[in-house]
């Protein structure tokens, strides 16, 4: 198989493929620093060219791939190549495993750690996504509706994709003649979909102002789709509900939970099961309290408070009021108290966290470095740390660990086949 890049300048070379990057790109070398080449694997020999600088390296782009690797495979998605949605399609599976576990090994590695335990990589497979965001412009040849080339600006059209769900899938036909009516040349939206209990939930995020027309095309899209919900916003203000024909509900430990538009939830019902499921066997036997930070929607919050007193904190407005309300909604005894918290600036203290039983924290993927190092000073004897990123996990983990906390165990789960992304679950004691 050859494959042959587009025309331009820049330096060429042949260079054979060493290993893989953190992104999943293939590392070569280039006047002795990293040279990375997408869509390669190792032991693949290109003819590559170097197109610009990235980090303390190169970027390049294969011209033509002159020999294969050994863990080479098909990619089963046409779009693979051009989308960017996936990085890895064309790496075979047991390669594939082997690098997604060592994302998590390497890190810890790097901040000088090693878990007591490194359990098994925990797998979601592709066609699980509950929750997408794809990306929408309008051309003069017409509606563009799918993922972004990796680092470019040039949208790839699709008119399907193998990570979502099929309710999600059903939905991207009719959202290019959708959008093909509402929006004008060169104007654009992003598309956040999350498939509910009761029905799909569609966020439309765009600077164009719907005109009545549009709102009465909207309705009807959304009755024709048999949408929960559709709203709008223009990424400055609220989101609109423009037909809320149900209400989207999720259920987390027994409650029932209305997600604000967009809001952030776990992308795969698999994948939120598994890290429930690590988190509450981390919770010791005879634990009373937890402290739940960054608890978002409630996640962990409302399977936490089927045993324990539960204090939630969560800097995002809009969900911090749907976990809140659905504590105040529910049936039964949930004994949970929500604080709105920025814990970048304003982490829980030590004093405040000492005393308690279970600390779980669940941050985005910049960290938490600040609410760790007021972790770290408390006397908590239970941590669990649950992480989209290993880099910024890692770090985290030194500061636990330097405070005195042995790290007992972490488990690598892959919500996001076929990318550099990878979740994770760690337990943490004095």
């Amino acid at each position: 198989m050859r494959r042959k890049a587009r025309r331009g300048g820049g330096r060429q070379l042949e260079v054979t493929v060493e290993a893989l990057g953190a992104k999943g790109d293939g590392l070569s070398s280039c006047d002795g620093r990293p040279l990375f080449l997408a869509q390669t694997v190792p032991g693949d020999r290109v003819l590559a060219r170097v197109t610009g600088q990235r980090g303390g390296g190169f970027k390049g782009e294969v011209i033509e791939l002159l020999e294969e690797g050994p863990n080479r495979a098909e990619p089963p998605c046409p779009f693979f190549g051009p989308c960017g949605g996936c990085a890895l399609q064309h790496l075979a599976e047991p390669a594939y495993v082997d690098w997604k576990e060592g994302l998590l090994r390497l890190a810890l590695e790097r901040r000088g750690l090693a878990p007591e335990t490194l359990h098994p990589l925990r797998r979601v497979p592709p066609g699980r996504r509950r929750r997408i965001t794809w990306s929408a412009l309008k051309t003069a040849r017409g509606q563009l509706l799918g993922y972004y080339e990796r680092e470019s600006h040039q949208l790839t059209d699709v008119d399907a994709c193998l990570l979502v769900v099929p309710e999600l899938q059903a939905l991207i036909a009719p959202l290019h003649g959708l959008l093909e009516r509402i929006l004008a040349v060169q104007e654009g939206a992003r598309v956040t979909a999350t498939l509910c209990e009761t029905g799909v939930d569609l966020l439309l995020d765009s600077r164009h102002e719907p005109t009545l027309t549009d709102r009465e095309a909207l309705a009807a899209f959304a009755e024709a789709s048999d949408l929960a919900r559709l709203s709008w916003t223009d990424g400055r203000e609220a989101p609109e509900p423009l037909a809320v024909r149900r209400d989207p509900v999720l259920t987390f430990g027994g409650v029932p939970v209305l997600p604000p538009p967009g809001g952030f939830v776990q992308p795969t019902a698999e994948g939120e099961a598994v890290l429930v499921d690590l988190v509450m066997a981390a919770v010791p036997e005879g634990a009373e309290t937890a402290a739940d930070l960054f608890a978002g929607c409630g996640t962990f919050t409302f399977p936490l408070a089927e045993r324990l007193q539960v204090y939630a904190a969560e800097g995002a407005e809009d969900s911090l009021m749907a976990l809140d309300a659905a504590a105040r909604r529910a049936t039964g005894v949930v004994r949970v108290q929500a604080e709105l918290r920025d814990l970048a600036r304003f982490p829980v203290l030590a004093d405040e966290l000492s005393g308690g039983d279970v600390v779980v924290f669940d941050p985005p993927r910049n960290g938490a470095r600040e609410q760790a190092a007021e972790i770290a000073a408390s006397d908590v004897p239970v941590v669990i740390a649950v992480s989209c990123n290993p880099t910024t996990f890692a770090r985290d983990a030194r500061i636990l660990v330097d405070g005195g906390y042995r790290l007992k165990e972490a488990t690598p789960i892959d919500q996001f086949p076929w990318s550099g992304h990878l979740e994770l679950v760690a337990v943490f004691a004095r």
